[in-house]
C-alpha cells in the first residue's frame, strides 16, 4: 500500500510555484490553507489577522456562514445554465440589487474588469443612440492614478507605467484629467463625451479620498453636459466606507454604478453594472453577454450578500470601526507614519521611507501575525473584513506601531 504523500511546507509550496506560475504577482511569503472570519491559517498552523480582506472582496470575512449556506444550498440544485436559458435565482438577485443601489436595471457579469469593460461599452452605445455622438467619436473622461482593472482597454487609460508598458497599442477614446480637479474635468468634457468614469475613492492609488463636494461637482458637470456619471464602486462599494456606496457620502446618484469584489462574498466572482433604464436599456440581444454572468450559483451568493447589506449592520460597523481606525492612525503620525487617508474601514498609510518600504513593513507585520499589503513605495493599505472586532482592530494597530518602531 502506497504511503500518503507528505504535506508540503510553506517554503516548498512557494518554491514549487516558481517554475509553473506566471510571475505576474509578488505575494508575501505566506501560504494560506484555512480561514474563518477575520483570521487565516497557513499550512503550518500559524494564524494571521487579515487586514486586507482580498482588496475588499472579503468584506464579510472568510466563509461567512450565511454566504456559505447559500452556496451549499445552491450547489445541490443548479450551478450553471448560461444565459441561453432563464434560471430561478437571477430575477430575485437583480430585483434586490437594483433596490439596494437605487437603480433600475442590472447587467450581471463576473469580474470587476468585466464590469468596467461592460460599463464602457454601455456608455459608448448610449452616446451614439441617445446623445447622438457621431459614430466612433465617443470619448470617456477618466482620472489620473486610476485603477479599474488590467484588460488592454482599461490599461489604455491607466497612468501606471508598470500596468501599461509592453501592452500597446492602446485603445483610443479616453481623456485623462487629474483626480479631485473639477476645473480640469470641466475643460475635458465636450460634445463627444459619453461619460465620466471615476472611483469615488481611489483604492490602488493609496486610498485617495477626494475633497468634500468633488463627487457632487462631478454629478453636476455631467448633468449639465448631458453625459453619464459612471462610478466604479468595485472596491469602495458594498459597505466598505460606512455606506452601501461611497457616493452616498455626498448623496450623489450616478447614472451607472460598477460593482464587484464583495458582491461574490469571497466565494465566487460576481460583478454587475447597475444603472438607469435609459442607459442599460440600450443593450439588445446579441450585443453583449457572458456565459457565466448571472449564473444561478453567483445569483444565490449575490442575493445573500445583498440580504446582509439590507440590514445596515455592516455599513454601521464600517463607520464605527472606521473611527477607531482613524483614531489609532492619528496616534501614529510622527511615530513612523507621515500621513494617512481613510474613509470607513479603509485606509492608506504613508510610512516614513527612512523606516522602510511598504513591502518591508508588510513583511514585518506578517512576522507578527498581521497581513496587509503595500502599494506605491511606502504606502500600506488597510481594509480588514467588516466583521473584525474592535479588540482585534486595536490589536492590529498596536502591532503596526511595533513594526514601525523596529
Amino acid at each position: 500500500m502506497t504511503a500518503p504523500a507528505r504535506a508540503r511546507t510553506s517554503d516548498e509550496l512557494i518554491r514549487a510555484e516558481e517554475p509553473v506560475l506566471a510571475h505576474n504577482y509578488h505575494p508575501l511569503p505566506v501560504v494560506v490553507a484555512h480561514a474563518e472570519g477575520a483570521w487565516v491559517e497557513d499550512v503550518e498552523g500559524r494564524r494571521y489577522l487579515d487586514m486586507l480582506a482580498g482588496y475588499s472582496a472579503l468584506n464579510f470575512g472568510h466563509r461567512h456562514p450565511a454566504l456559505i449556506e447559500a452556496a451549499h444550498r445552491q450547489l445541490d440544485r443548479l450551478t450553471l445554465t448560461s444565459r441561453a436559458f432563464h434560471n430561478d435565482k437571477l430575477a430575485g438577485f437583480a430585483e434586490r440589487l437594483a433596490r439596494l443601489t437605487g437603480q433600475d436595471m442590472v447587467l450581471p457579469m463576473n469580474t470587476g474588469a468585466e464590469a468596467v469593460e461592460s460599463g464602457i461599452k454601455v456608455a459608448r452605445k448610449w452616446a451614439y443612440e441617445v446623445k447622438g455622438v457621431p459614430a466612433d467619436r465617443a470619448t470617456i473622461v477618466v482620472a489620473a492614478d486610476n485603477f479599474h482593472g488590467r484588460t488592454t482597454t482599461i490599461v489604455s487609460f491607466s497612468t501606471d507605467e508598470t500596468a501599461r508598458s509592453g501592452f500597446g497599442p492602446f485603445t483610443p477614446g479616453f481623456r485623462i484629467v487629474p483626480y479631485n480637479d473639477l476645473a480640469a474635468l470641466e475643460a475635458a468634457i465636450d460634445e463627444t463625451t459619453a461619460a465620466v468614469l471615476i472611483e469615488p475613492v481611489q483604492g490602488e492609488a493609496g486610498v485617495i479620498v477626494p475633497d468634500d463636494g468633488y463627487l457632487t461637482g462631478v454629478r453636476e458637470l455631467t448633468r449639465r453636459a448631458g453625459c453619464l456619471f459612471v462610478a466604479d464602486e468595485i472596491q469602495s462599494g458594498l459597505g466598505r466606507t460606512g455606506r452601501t456606496l461611497a457616493v452616498e457620502h455626498e448623496n450623489v446618484v450616478p447614472d451607472v454604478v460598477l460593482l464587484g469584489k464583495a458582491l461574490g462574498g469571497g466565494i465566487v466572482p460576481v460583478s454587475a453594472v447597475v444603472g438607469s433604464r435609459e442607459v442599460l436599456g440600450v443593450l439588445r440581444p446579441g450585443e453583449h453577454g457572458s456565459t457565466f454572468g448571472g449564473n444561478p450559483l453567483a445569483a444565490a451568493v449575490g442575493t445573500a450578500v445583498v440580504e446582509l447589506l439590507e440590514t445596515g449592520e455592516f455599513q454601521r460597523r464600517a463607520a464605527e470601526l472606521g473611527a477607531v481606525l482613524r483614531e489609532g492612525l492619528t496616534d501614529l503620525v510622527g511615530r513612523g507614519v507621515v500621513g494617512f487617508r481613510s474613509r470607513g474601514l479603509w485606509a492608506g498609510v504613508d510610512v516614513d521611507p527612512a523606516i522602510g518600504t511598504g513591502r518591508e513593513i508588510s513583511e514585518r507585520l506578517m512576522r507578527e501575525g498581521i497581513l496587509a499589503k503595500d502599494t506605491h513605495g511606502s504606502t500600506i493599505r488597510l481594509a480588514p473584513p467588516l466583521t473584525i472586532t474592535e479588540t482585534e482592530l486595536r490589536s492590529a494597530l498596536g502591532t503596526l506601531a511595533k513594526a514601525l518602531a523596529v
